[in-house]
């Protein structure tokens, strides 16, 4: 079966775990969104909802979908990790919170397995309970958050976003080919340009870490390795995946996502100050750049290198950003990304151990 790339797979049913109680704006914004993306579900599809049942039930039927509606199945989960608990506490003590069941359905050998799971609930508990639940892919040391970044080029990737503060050039080399075969297999780009985010372009610039991640990549076969870029040059559409630590990641996301934010703010107030009937005219404009770059329109990002496909929403997500979200993991499965980071991870390995027997 796994050797058929005809039509079949395509169409081989998906069942999608949801976390229904994670996210600033949950459970109501994440049940809307699953009703929301019921319209984008193919055959035999299920989602599986884990958090509170009553609650869950009594949200799904406000919104007209039936107790026995065979596309949606809940798992009754008593607990819940806080957005502010620590992670690592939060999933060794609570076995039956809805971030840790659910990373138990994706795991491979679980009977009711769930192909895809996706939370907008703690980050770090997110980590945590897939590593544990899921484990690791072959031959991966660390899993890496890869961000979708909407780009005024077109979409680009950045890994990690958080996962992974403080990694060694090894877990940041496999980062790079792991987000080159997500660019590949998920966004269609040809031959991504994959660069190491950095402090300046020389060659001098830079930590160790960052050096010897440079040098490792370059030697990977397979990859179109362009050198260093700046956080400056990030949005510029220099490369299309973009290989750095999880703090570094993680601020760089939060820092553009609250500057995009003032900016708008702020051309609104300027507008209004210079000419109010301006604001109709721009409105449009605004509103079309504002989409572009809307987070809420891409969903989530996946934890690259676990042996499962687990999501992660942000935390602010709406009904919108969650049935994207869904849509994400669908592409995702379809697209057997894991298959391929097992294949080209096995294949940077063996040029190393024919020259260490040299």
């Amino acid at each position: 079966m796994h050797h058929n790339h005809g039509a079949s797979p395509a169409l081989k049913p998906i069942r999608i775990g949801i976390d229904a109680m994670g996210g600033d704006h949950a459970p109501d914004a994440i049940v809307k969104g699953c009703v929301l993306a019921l319209e984008d579900m193919s055959p035999g599809d299920v989602y599986v909802l884990f958090g509170d049942e009553p609650t869950i039930r009594e949200l799904l039927i406000e919104r007209g979908v039936k107790a026995d509606d065979p596309r949606i199945e809940i798992v009754h989960c008593t607990q819940i990790i806080a957005m502010g608990e620590s992670a690592a506490k939060g999933v060794r003590s609570k076995p039956d919170a809805s971030i840790v069941k659910m990373h138990e359905f994706g795991a491979e050998k679980h009977p009711r397995r769930c192909d895809v799971v996706v939370s907008a609930g703690n980050t770090g508990a997110c980590v945590a309970a897939a590593t544990l639940a899921m484990r690791r892919l072959p031959g991966v040391i660390r899993p890496g958050i890869c961000v979708t970044v909407p780009a005024f080029h077109g979409p680009m990737v950045l890994i990690d976003a958080g996962a992974n503060p403080e990694p060694k050039a090894e877990h940041l080399c496999q980062y790079g080919i792991m987000a080159d075969e997500f660019a590949r297999d998920v966004l269609r780009i040809e031959k991504p340009r994959v660069a190491v985010m950095n402090i300046g372009s020389e060659e001098s610039k830079g930590t160790g870490i960052i050096k010897e991640t440079a040098t490792m990549l370059r030697d990977v076969p397979g990859i179109n390795y362009i050198g260093y870029v700046e956080g400056r040059d990030f949005f510029e559409g220099v490369a299309d995946v973009v290989v750095t630590d999880g703090l570094v990641g993680n601020t760089l996301l939060k820092a553009a996502e609250g500057m995009a934010k003032s900016l708008f703010k702020a051309i609104g107030a300027e507008i209004m100050n210079v000419d109010p009937t301006l604001a109709l005219k721009f409105e449009p404009v605004v509103k079309a750049i504002y989409a572009k770059n809307d987070y809420h329109e891409h969903g989530a990002a996946p934890l690259l290198g676990v042996n499962g496909a687990c999501f992660i929403a942000h935390g602010s997500s709406e009904a919108r950003t969650m049935r994207a979200a869904i849509k994400n993991c669908r592409t995702f499965v379809r697209a057997r990304v894991n298959e391929a980071i097992v294949r080209r991870l096995a294949a940077a390995r063996q040029p190393a151990v024919e020259g260490a027997g040299a």
